[in-house]
């Protein structure tokens, strides 16, 4: 057997792979073997005729699929292997040669990570973030708890306002005609949530329990149900129960029953720490992430097709588990948003690209800085873990030994990529 590079291009390699016409022979040999039982050859039991007799009624090449399916990923990984070739793509193969007299040829085209020439990554300028707690930014926290411990109550003395409760039946059409979806009793919708269609909230304001009101309304034209969109429709709506937010005092009390303080200055004080402590970690983020855009930016780097491909995928499964979180399938979301999986896929090309280049940049730095992960670091690391999961090391080691620490490894050394670039960084006001 025999492996070389055809050619180098960009981020593709061209190899070609040529097996012995008796190494090909052992795997036709090897395919006849698992496959022989599919046939029924007259005057043989079935599975026992042998290879040249079902070769003479089928054809010479009756076993070479069954035995390129086997011999194609064994000699393709010897061959990568073998040229330290570094695949980010799925090969494009095709075979060349094949027959029981000839040596067996294919070539495979493959993606590779492209060569990082870098750009500046130590001395970039980074504006220093704003860290203070502003009096707007505490009223703005204190009157989320405030919203948070609100509780509703039913009204019955007033006509509906914005931002009250309902439970409503209603029963929309179209043309005269009801249409699927469109009636349903004892809902509950918040006016001016926007969860209906654009009109039909505002015309409920003013109407009081027990009231029938005719609400008109135009689906958007970008309507996921096509055969509504842009239509006009008619919702006979009848309204049950109104209920607003009662929201308590902010004093004394308030802080006494909904946190661990007495009095309301002692929740001031605790909250503005808490968005300090906040706002001092925001900062860090930004200034790392600023860091790394940056050292990105500086470097022109042609990110492989396959790469990119490779994250979409892993970002569509994260979405889909994301999704899983709501009760819904990517299927119903599809059919929600109007949107197809290509649709989906093109809105986040543009990050995967960006996800993939910033990859390959922080790999490339590691690479030139000798950035190393010793066994101590993995055991700070593990120790943190325990901690913050208040777990036990047993547990945490073989959820992390599974790969050989490889995840943990790598996400230690993109770390200490970042550290580096934050340490060189020019913090300014």
């Amino acid at each position: 057997m025999s492996y070389k590079i055809l050619n180098k291009e960009n981020n593709k390699v061209k190899i070609e792979v040529v097996l012995g016409k008796d190494e090909f022979v052992d795997y036709v040999e090897q395919a006849y073997k698992k496959s022989r039982g599919r046939f029924n050859i007259q005057g043989f039991r079935k599975g026992k005729a042998p290879r040249k007799i079902i070769e003479t009624q089928y054809g010479e090449g009756v076993f070479y699929d069954d035995a390129l399916n086997e011999l194609l990923p064994v000699e393709y990984s010897k061959a990568i292997e073998e040229l330290e070739v570094s695949p980010v793509s799925r090969p494009d193969i095709d075979v060349i040669e094949i027959g029981k007299d000839v040596d067996l040829k294919f070539t495979a085209e493959i993606e590779v990570k492209p060569e990082i020439e870098l750009g500046e990554y130590k001395g970039i300028e980074v504006k220093k973030p704003e860290t203070e707690v502003k009096d707007e930014d505490l009223e703005t926290e204190l009157q989320k708890m405030v919203e948070m411990n609100a509780r509703m109550i039913v009204v019955e003395d007033r006509a509906i306002e914005n931002e009250d409760i309902v439970t409503i039946d209603y029963k929309g059409s179209v043309d005269g005609e009801l249409f699927e979806g469109g009636t349903a009793e004892n809902h509950s919708l918040t006016i001016g949530s926007n969860e209906f269609i654009p009109g039909f909230e505002e015309q409920l304001i003013g109407a009081k329990i027990n009231d029938e009101v005719k609400v008109n309304v135009t689906f958007p034209e970008d309507y996921h149900a096509e055969d509504l969109a842009g239509k006009e429709a008619i919702f006979e709506v009848k309204v049950h129960e109104i209920k607003a937010k009662e929201l308590p005092e902010l004093d004394d009390d308030f802080a006494a029953d909904t946190s661990e303080f007495d009095t309301l200055e002692e929740l001031k004080e605790s909250t503005k720490k808490n968005l300090e402590e906040q706002n001092a970690k925001s900062a860090e983020n930004l200034i790392r992430n600023t860091a790394v855009d940056k050292a990105v930016e500086n470097t022109e780097i042609e990110v492989p097709n396959g790469m990119v491909e490779s994250e979409l995928d892993f970002m569509l499964k994260d979405m889909e588990h994301q999704l899983s979180y709501s009760g819904i399938d990517m299927e119903q979301y599809l059919s929600f948003t109007g949107s197809t999986m290509e649709d989906i896929k093109e809105q986040m090309k543009e990050d995967a690209v960006n996800r993939v280049k910033t990859q390959l940049v922080l790999e490339k730095i590691g690479e030139v800085e000798a950035i190393e992960i010793s066994e101590d670091d993995v055991k700070t690391e593990l120790d943190a873990i325990v901690e913050s999961q208040n777990s036990t090391i047993e547990e945490v080691e073989k959820i992390y030994s599974r790969d050989d620490y490889f995840y943990l490894k790598d996400t230690l050394k993109t770390r200490k990529v970042v550290d580096l670039l934050v340490e060189n960084a020019k913090i300014v006001e």
